[in-house]
């Protein structure tokens, strides 16, 4: 990776418990099922073994996906930041468009994005214009929609 996979310590936390949840319980209930499946005989027409198999794959391509991601991560704690005039990583920004349209972001990792709960990855558009902005800040941005600008109304840390 050319870049650090920042992350907050709550992100981190989920992709740890999705890790620990998938290798820790559903894997080995799989893999119980899949021999039992396999003990009944016939393996071509057996739905139990094909679709356990099939399962099975997926869980262990996501358990390496999560354990590359875990291993490339770097946990930042947002509340330890000591200029909270700006915008860095973790930053609850608020902005307002020409519009006078306002709305709350907060910055994280990438693999913590969730744009229906306002966080957005550090690595966005939107989130590459915000960093090192202060209050009263105007910063252009280039999205699908067209060229938007916006003024930085507000920045807080946890």
């Amino acid at each position: 990776m050319d870049r650090p996979n920042y992350i907050t310590p709550a992100g981190y936390a989920a992709l740890r418990a999705e890790y620990d949840a998938l290798f820790a319980t559903e894997r080995p209930q799989l893999v119980e099922t899949i021999a039992w499946a396999a003990g009944n005989g016939d393996r071509s027409e057996n739905g139990d073994y094909i679709y356990g198999r099939k399962r099975l794959r997926e869980i262990d391509r996501r358990l390496g996906w999560l354990s590359k991601r875990m291993k490339a991560a770097k946990v930042v704690d947002p509340a330890a930041q000591e200029d909270r005039n700006r915008v860095f990583f973790g930053a609850t920004v608020t902005i307002a468009d020409e519009d006078d349209n306002q709305r709350e972001l907060t910055l994280v990792g990438d693999d913590e994005t969730d744009a229906g709960k306002g966080l957005i990855g550090w690595n966005a558009p939107l989130a590459r214009a915000l960093r090192g902005a202060g209050i009263g800040d105007l910063r252009r941005v280039t999205l699908p929609g067209g060229e938007r600008e916006y003024e930085v109304i507000a920045v807080t840390y946890p």
